[in-house]
């Protein structure tokens, strides 16, 4: 947290890779690694999303930890004993301190580790998505989408730079301000983004080319939560999401789409935000609303043209361990 109130997001992240030609010392390898994820966390969405898409779910293991933690780290106390039972341990701090017994950043979801040695390989959020999406490819399935194509990375990266700054972490710099001149910074700068994008996909139905990018997955988790948890939770209260309508309609569009609607549990997310942030709700009350039926709706997106997969196809439904409770 800055002297002024305004809240610093730490990014300094574990940021080696796993790649095909394995430069860093860990190639890619079915069955070798496992992504430990938590349903609650925006930033493991995206790469929970990303697996899905691809279809990596045979070759890279999935551990998702619970929405609650403390100050140790993100736990496994919805698994029987509570333990992880490809890794065998009860938080995610365990395999950061075995990469470094003196590792003292942040301990963050998502993460790949290493089962053979139970170390962390990366806990480098952005990097991460993109490389399943490219270094994975040997292993994808038939009709996996490109995400981050060639063509379009400059302006992918662009808009992706921009909607982290403002939407995906403003949502945190307006929940966690301490002062109101930092909340109120970044509660203008949030909304003057959110206004740009509601403009943005009047006309258009992704944010980038006529297909989903990765510029759009980064967009979805936050806006998937926005209702949930920061309308009220984080005080980014200016409208609803439902009361936007581009904005809500393109994202019960990828609500809808396989591979992300289905990655998404909304008793989870309230879980983990109304209960962790003891500063924010001291009581820990979660709320039973909002009513999230209307994610299923029809959402006419598809009058604006575009190819959701490209060229590709959509991915089938998730495994029976890892599907998660309809809108209710």
């Amino acid at each position: 947290m800055a002297e002024d109130g305004e809240f610093e997001r730490d990014q300094n992240y574990i940021t080696t890779r796993i790649t095909a030609d394995g430069r860093d010392g860990f190639p890619v390898e079915p069955g070798r690694y496992r992504l430990i994820a938590a349903r609650a966390c925006p930033w493991a969405n995206r790469a929970v999303i990303v697996r899905r898409l691809m279809g990596l779910e045979d070759v890279l293991s999935m551990g998702i930890a619970g929405p609650l933690h403390d100050e140790r780290s993100w736990a496994f106390h919805l698994d029987p004993g509570g333990r992880d039972p490809v890794l065998g341990i009860e938080r995610l701090q365990e395999a950061f301190l075995a990469r470094d017994p003196d590792y003292d950043r942040g301990i963050t979801v998502p993460a790949i580790v290493d089962v053979p040695t139970g170390e962390v390989v990366t806990n480098d959020f952005a990097q991460m998505t993109i490389d399943l999406g490219h270094e994975w490819a040997a292993h994808q399935r038939d009709g996996a989408p490109d995400l981050y194509p060639e063509k379009l990375r400059d302006e992918i990266d662009d808009v992706a730079a921009k909607v982290f700054r403002d939407v995906n972490n403003g949502v945190y710099k307006c929940g966690f301000a301490t002062t109101q001149k930092a909340y109120d910074a970044a509660y203008e700068r949030l909304w003057d983004r959110l206004d740009q994008l509601e403009e943005r996909l009047t006309h258009r139905r992704y944010l980038v080319g006529d297909t989903l990018t990765e510029a759009d997955v980064r967009l979805f988790t936050t806006l998937v939560r926005f209702d949930a948890v920061y309308h009220g939770h984080f005080k980014c209260n200016r409208q609803k999401l439902t009361e936007l309508p581009a904005l809500w309609a393109y994202a019960r569009d990828l609500f809808q789409t396989p591979g992300f609607g289905d990655t998404i549990d909304f008793d989870q997310i309230k879980a983990h935000y109304y209960v962790v942030h003891h500063t924010i709700n001291p009581t820990g009350v979660v709320p039973k609303g909002p009513d999230t039926r209307g994610w299923l709706t029809p959402h006419g997106r598809e009058a604006l043209g575009g190819r959701p997969f490209g060229d590709g196809t959509p991915p089938g439904p998730p495994p029976e361990s890892e599907r998660v409770p309809p809108p209710a």
